[in-house]
């Protein structure tokens, strides 16, 4: 069994008036006109996903600034995820710091949302590390039982549009601000996962994961053999960033690293599926 747990669709008509809505949305408009960007809609991923052997993704909007966009977003992923038979799982988008995000998740939960995100720390100006910012969001998630897919970016190396200056150290800050919030912290962390061997590090990252989207455009295939590391084994999360990217990149790679077939499992459907059961 293969669950992404990291994918996004928009609208359809969202996608025919995206230049309009870039207009007044700066973050999505440098990720839209961006050379890597893709678009796709729950039927394009659908057919995606039965052309790879992909039996389950987590799916979400755009963080926009703009409420009323993240809520046209929710809206769309609710509705297909609802007629999928059980093959779309819907998180849910918002503007963290806007007055109606915690109703709006609230909503979204009461409607089957499994979790919030993804969120951009940077596009929505948002600062993870300072509780007094974080603290609502946290909470409506801990008491819903959502966790929080949170975008954390690489600090150094290859610049990429979207990329934004959330790293490592911002994204340990939330987790040990909130030591009861389920939270996945996209693109490796950054590197946050490197320091789970830190005896106390470890016990402050109790409750996060760590998805492995964009691994292609970043990483060799020898990083996928942290899931070798005891500190690790249940922690990461196959998510591919669709439709940037598909599952034949991933697997290509994880061939490359000689996973054994547990190693496998753990990574492409039982950690997730552990998330999952873990509220």
């Amino acid at each position: 069994m293969v669950i992404d747990v990291h994918v996004h669709v928009f609208p359809p008509e969202m996608i025919a008036n995206w230049e309009r809505i870039a207009e007044r949305e700066d973050y999505f408009s440098s990720l839209a006109r961006s050379r890597s960007h893709r678009w796709a809609t729950a039927r394009d991923l659908l057919s995606a996903m039965d052309e790879d052997g992909v039996d389950e993704s987590w799916i979400f909007g755009f963080g926009f600034n703009d409420l009323g966009l993240c809520r046209a977003c929710n809206d769309y992923v609710l509705e297909v995820a609802a007629s999928s038979g059980g093959h779309l799982r819907p998180l849910a988008v918002v503007p963290p710091l806007a007055r109606g995000a915690s109703s709006e998740i609230e909503r979204c939960a009461a409607l089957g949302a499994i979790g919030v995100g993804e969120i951009f720390p940077d596009g929505q100006h948002w600062l993870i590390d300072d509780i007094r910012e974080t603290w609502r969001v946290a909470s409506v998630c801990h008491d819903n039982g959502l966790f929080l897919l949170v975008h954390v970016a690489e600090p150094i190396g290859r610049e990429y549009p979207g990329k934004g200056k959330i790293g490592p150290r911002e994204a340990y800050a939330l987790a040990r601000n909130h030591p009861e919030l389920k939270i996945v912290m996209s693109h490796w962390g950054g590197g946050l996962y490197m320091y789970e061997n830190m005896k106390d590090a470890r016990r402050t990252l109790q409750n996060v994961w760590y998805d492995v989207a964009a691994t292609p455009f970043l990483y060799d295939s020898s990083i996928f053999e942290n899931l070798r590391a005891s500190a690790l084994s249940d922690k990461i999360l196959y998510g591919s960033d669709y439709p940037i990217l598909r599952f034949p990149r991933y697997k290509d790679m994880t061939s490359q690293a000689a996973l054994t077939d547990a190693e496998n499992t753990r990574l492409l459907s039982g950690n997730a599926a552990a998330l999952l059961h873990s509220f």
